[in-house]
């Protein structure tokens, strides 16, 4: 199992930023996906997660803002994050436990700017 995340960057303070965790290696019909944070020092944390049949969960900080999506012919979960805050800085990871075994992907720096 490879999940490659992309589409992190540098963002002002309610601007906007879509992030793309590109999944190999699993079937995407039956996995769930997610995405968690960790800013500096601080622990990682679920943002969002959807599961195989499309159901959403998202953390109160982001509730409203952020958007969890999946493409399972293309195999691609997607985090569209809007009204970005400087609070949502942090590396982004995309995860899936498959099988019983969770998989990370390298993270995605995303940064806003106050």
């Amino acid at each position: 199992v490879q999940l490659q995340a992309s589409g992190g960057g540098l963002v002002q303070a309610g601007g906007s930023l879509r992030l793309s965790c590109a999944a190999s290696g699993v079937n995407s019909k039956i996995a769930d996906f997610g995405w968690y944070r960790q800013a500096p020092g601080q622990q990682r944390e679920l943002v969002a997660d959807i599961s195989s049949d499309g159901n959403k969960n998202y953390a109160d900080s982001v509730q409203g803002r952020f958007a969890i999506s999946r493409d399972n012919v293309w195999r691609r979960v997607y985090l569209q994050m809007n009204t970005l805050e400087p609070e949502d800085t942090a590396v982004y990871y995309c995860h899936t436990r498959y099988y019983g075994r969770d998989h990370w992907g390298k993270g995605t720096l995303v940064t806003v700017s106050s």
